[in-house]
């Protein structure tokens, strides 16, 4: 039941970080450089942010029985934050964008999924 409480608290701090790069993004694309400066540390928080959340799912599942869907989702979008911090350095948008929308997409499903799971105790 802890594994699970902490995997929580970390898909919601995730999605409320991935949900704050479209924002910083449109500073930086207002004018700002100071969104670019604030885009990039944030990106690669959420990788480890997205780790974390692997590792966390990979214990609830392993240990307390729950659905093994949860580490399948979290390696996906870790992988999908892998390449998106790829294609940002290498300024390929045509990749980075529609990439960062399906990430977040993905990201805050993934939140609401793990906190209206049912947990049953036996």
């Amino acid at each position: 039941m802890k594994v699970l409480n902490v995997l929580r608290a970390t898909a919601g701090v995730h999605a409320l970080a991935i949900c704050l790069q479209p924002v910083v993004a449109g500073v930086y694309l207002n004018g700002s450089p100071a969104g670019l400066r604030m885009h990039e540390p944030i990106g690669l928080a959420l990788a480890f942010l997205g780790l974390g959340q692997l590792l966390l799912a990979t214990a609830w599942w392993r240990t307390t029985g729950g659905r093994w869907t949860a580490p399948a989702a979290s390696l996906l979008i870790l992988a999908g934050e892998v390449v998106q911090i790829a294609m940002g350095y290498s300024r390929q948008m045509a990749i980075h964008v529609p990439l960062g929308i399906a990430l977040v997409a993905a990201t805050v499903v993934f939140a609401f999924w793990v906190n209206k799971r049912q947990v049953v105790v036996a």
